[in-house]
């Protein structure tokens, strides 16, 4: 997919947001110099703020769940089921 700096600027903060709000709040919402002083892209940030908020969300149903079966069916099967629908959405095919 193809975006401007600014269009993954702005994904970049409101991943970085959304990683905030479920359980990495030490994360600030903006960086000094970024992303010129570390050397990456915008495009990068997005991929490990997203990565990020990936590893929360999974840590968060962990915690939330009342059990491991219940844990492993949210973070298993309906995830995949969700991703689907998320892919088809957008019109990509599984990665």
């Amino acid at each position: 997919m193809s975006r401007t700096d600014e269009e993954w600027a702005h994904i970049a903060r409101w991943v970085r947001y959304a990683a905030n709000k479920v359980g990495r709040p030490e994360l600030p919402l903006c960086l000094p110099g970024e992303p010129q002083e570390c050397g990456q892209s915008m495009q990068q940030h997005v991929l490990l703020w997203a990565a990020d908020l990936k590893a929360a969300a999974h840590h968060l149903i962990e915690e939330s769940a009342p059990s491991h079966d219940e844990a492993a069916y949210h973070a298993g099967p309906l995830y995949k089921d969700k991703l689907s629908v998320l892919r088809a959405s957008s019109g990509r095919q599984s990665a």
